[in-house]
């Protein structure tokens, strides 16, 4: 009996104890939630303009979202004037004219616009009206910026480090490191040095002692790096408002994350900052040109949040460093640039990892007129690359790549058991599962067996005969006119076109396609690169009526002989220029449209 009165006091002194403890600890850790509360909100009061600074000591639930909006320099780039300031298109005047051509040779755009414009000038927030209201993690990993140049012009290379700088949260911003990929220009050493000594104190240049290539100067970059993310950026880029938290959460919720900002457009002639579009999937025909797949409709619902995409487009993303190295890195067999978007791409899935591209992410790019310097690879290095990574990776697949390029199945891929070593220890997947699971309908819009063309050959004008639809030789956006036809004359032309299964008109053996962007009357016809995207660049013959059709919104092509000009309009039955003989249809294709090809 007395045993029992015992055990019992010892329960109720026990259990008193652990509800005052119980008490105690909770009062404890009530308060010091209430105090980091407070302390968040006061960080975050958007006319402070600071960002949020992680306190020690601070209990913070794993999953808390805040605002990262700077918005005291928001306003600040809102109240910003002067040449190309908010993105506008800007324009040099005469007296600035001088140094504009030989400026454009040596770059591939209009550099001494560029020297006009401010380094950190204001861009437009063109982001959808959902990214300005959406909280990310407080807790989000650090970051090094590396940006790889060779003979990069001074202010575009500085203003792609400004507008990282200034628009990064400072405390997760550790460095950008630009690689010199052993530049000849004067401003490439000593003086970028000082520069960024004096102004950039977070910036800093490494110099490669011999040109290495775009590959292996990322590579170099990636091993200076000390932050827990790596970003890779263009030498010729400009980051957007609060571009770095979206890209940093998804990576932050699981490191087998890669994730791609939107890929503004910085046109090269005026500076304008403008869009490229509103999303879409990256992925690959069986040449390997880059290519993009339609959002899916769970993606379309949400147009704020990361979607998964097969293919990165390359220049641009944000990786893990841990995980970056976990995949070997770029395969460092590649030589100078080609297939390392898809080498990574395909490791990243079919080893366990995540690729998505963040809408609220954006970064304006100048897409160059034309390269301008040579590359220091010999031969087909491009080709060589695309083999290794096919070799690699693709398996079965690889098969669709060499029968259209059979080529590329003599050339000599060097070393990759390196590679396929890597592979099986990390226990990657098959290339059919990616085809299967991630890229599962690239197959119908790029399939690797083609159902060939709709058409092939001269176009010839009925209304005027003897002139025929030319090329006029140009390249990308080269205006395409009329000539007179040079089959059976022996005279050199480049009037051979196909109607392809994509519903493009392309210049025959090119990936130049036919391109029509002015919506307004008598609008000229462009040679762009080819996207398999239609829209500008949807063409359809009609075999009745003669007449080449263009967009969902038809217009007819047409031309004036007199001034041999070719361009589109509205469709019109009695007019003759419009009619046109093309060469060679299949008309059993053509009959069919609506069931072959991409709709």
């Amino acid at each position: 009996m007395r045993r029992n009165i015992k055990h019992i006091l010892k329960f109720l002194v026990l259990s008193g104890v652990t509800v005052v403890f119980t008490v105690v600890l909770f009062r404890i850790l009530t308060n010091n939630r209430l105090n980091v509360v407070d302390k968040v909100k006061d960080i975050v009061n958007r006319d402070a303009g600071v960002f949020p600074v992680e306190e020690p000591n601070q209990l913070i639930a794993l999953n808390e979202k805040i605002d990262w909006h700077n918005y005291k320099y928001i306003n600040k780039d809102k109240a910003r004037t002067g040449p190309g300031e908010q993105g506008r298109p800007a324009y040099l005047n005469t007296n600035e004219q001088k140094n504009y051509d030989k400026l454009y040779k040596v770059n591939g755009f209009n550099a001494a616009l560029s020297d006009k414009i401010a380094l950190d000038r204001a861009v437009p927030d063109i982001r959808h009206e959902g990214c300005k209201s959406k909280k990310y993690l407080k807790k989000l990993p650090t970051v090094s910026v590396i940006v790889p140049f060779h003979n990069e012009h001074w202010t575009t290379l500085l203003r792609t480090a400004t507008s990282v700088v200034n628009r990064s949260p400072s405390h997760l911003l550790k460095e950008v490191i630009l690689v010199d990929d052993c530049s000849t220009k004067d401003f490439s050493r000593k003086p970028l040095d000082d520069y960024l000594a004096a102004n950039l104190t977070k910036v800093r240049a490494i110099h490669l002692p011999e040109r290495s290539g775009l590959i292996r100067a990322r590579l170099a970059g990636a091993r200076e790096a000390t932050a827990e993310v790596l970003i890779f950026l263009d030498s010729h880029t400009e980051a957007n408002v609060n571009w770095l938290p979206p890209l940093l959460e998804p990576i932050a919720q699981d490191y087998r994350t890669c994730v791609c900002p939107f890929i503004d457009v910085v046109q090269y002639e005026t500076f304008e900052y403008r869009s490229q579009d509103e999303g879409a999937r990256g992925a690959f025909d069986w040449e390997f040109y880059y290519k993009r797949l339609p959002l899916l409709p769970e993606d379309l619902k949400h147009p704020t949040e990361p979607f998964k995409s097969p293919i990165m487009a390359g220049g641009l993303f944000a990786i893990s460093t841990k995980f970056f190295w976990e995949l070997g890195g770029y395969d460092e067999g590649l030589d100078i640039w080609g297939g390392e978007q898809y080498e990574l791409s395909f490791k990243i899935w079919q080893c366990g990892g995540q690729m998505y591209d963040a809408p609220c992410s954006r970064v304006g790019h100048i897409y160059r007129k034309y390269a301008p310097f040579p590359n220091p690879g010999k031969g087909d290095f491009v080709g060589r690359n695309y083999r290794r990574v096919a070799e690699v990776w693709m398996d079965e697949y690889a098969q669709y790549l060499y029968n259209r390029r059979p080529h590329y199945k003599n050339l000599d891929t060097g070393d990759i058991s390196k590679q396929k070593a890597l592979r099986k220890s990390l226990n990657c997947k098959p290339f059919s599962w990616f085809m299967k699971t991630i890229a599962f309908d690239l197959p119908l819009k790029y399939p690797p067996i083609e159902p060939g063309d709709f058409g092939t050959g001269e176009i010839r004008n009925l209304g005027a005969p003897e002139l025929c639809v030319d090329s006029m030789r140009k390249d990308r956006d080269g205006v395409v006119g009329i000539q007179e036809c040079a089959k059976g004359t022996g005279k050199k032309a480049d009037q051979n076109f196909t109607l392809t299964w994509h519903k493009d008109l392309r210049v025959r053996g090119k990936t130049l396609c036919f391109d029509v962007s002015d919506p307004n009357d008598k609008a000229d016809v462009t040679l762009y690169p080819c996207h398999g995207s239609q829209g500008n660049q949807y063409w359809k013959y009609n075999v009745e009526k003669q007449w080449f059709v263009h967009g969902g919104n038809p217009r007819c092509l047409d031309c004036d002989p007199g001034k041999k000009r070719l361009y589109v309009t509205t469709c019109d039955e009695n007019s003759k220029t419009q009619k046109w003989r093309f060469e060679n249809v299949n008309l059993t294709m053509i009959a069919d449209w609506e069931n072959i090809g991409v709709k």
